[in-house]
């Protein structure tokens, strides 16, 4: 049974298999990127309080992701988005800003981004083709850290956070926003 990867191109716009997993590699690769970057500006604040520690295993996890993301770029011969530059200071900027609002609010920042990460992996998983095997099961380990991540933050206190809410609207919309402009540019 072919599924909507695996399709003929019928309209224009749809993509082959081959562009779909480039971008799905793509974007993933450049998720991880970023969020190296959320947990770098993170620790920068906060690396020598008592939450160091979890922000360094969170840290660590997603290295692990973003390394198995690279290498699958090469091996593929896919691009990375050219908008790493960007990625960079942004995922710097928001994790040491929310840092320096307090744990609560770089717990929140964490909760915003997993949930969105998780809804994003959840829906590959229903477009891969079948003989991904391997990415599948990466992509559903690195979903369950990512969970992981957001129950952390929730223990430590991010719904506490002064504008919890509003700060988590602002977050996820961004996330949502650089991952539509990862997958294409």
């Amino acid at each position: 049974m072919a599924t909507k990867t695996t399709k003929a191109k019928t309209l224009p716009g749809d993509m082959t298999e081959v562009e779909y997993l480039a971008r799905t590699l793509r974007v993933n690769h450049a998720g991880e990127f970023g969020a190296k970057q959320i947990y770098a500006g993170q620790l920068a604040v906060l690396g020598n309080s008592e939450i160091g520690d979890t922000l360094r295993h969170m840290a660590e996890q997603e290295e692990v992701h973003l390394k198995y993301f690279s290498d699958e770029l090469v091996q593929r011969r896919v691009r990375p988005t050219a908008l790493h530059p960007l990625w960079r200071v942004l995922g710097f900027a928001l994790g040491a800003g929310t840092a320096l609002l307090g744990k609560e609010a770089a717990m929140a920042c964490t909760v915003a981004v997993e949930e969105v990460i998780d809804a994003h992996y959840e829906a590959q998983l229903g477009h891969l083709p079948a003989n991904e095997n391997e990415l599948k099961k990466k992509i559903k380990k690195f979903q369950a850290e990512e969970l992981e991540h957001r129950d952390i933050g929730i223990d430590h206190g991010a719904e506490t956070t002064l504008g919890y809410k509003f700060l988590y609207r602002a977050i996820s919309g961004g996330c949502k926003a650089a991952i539509w402009l990862s997958k294409r540019i």
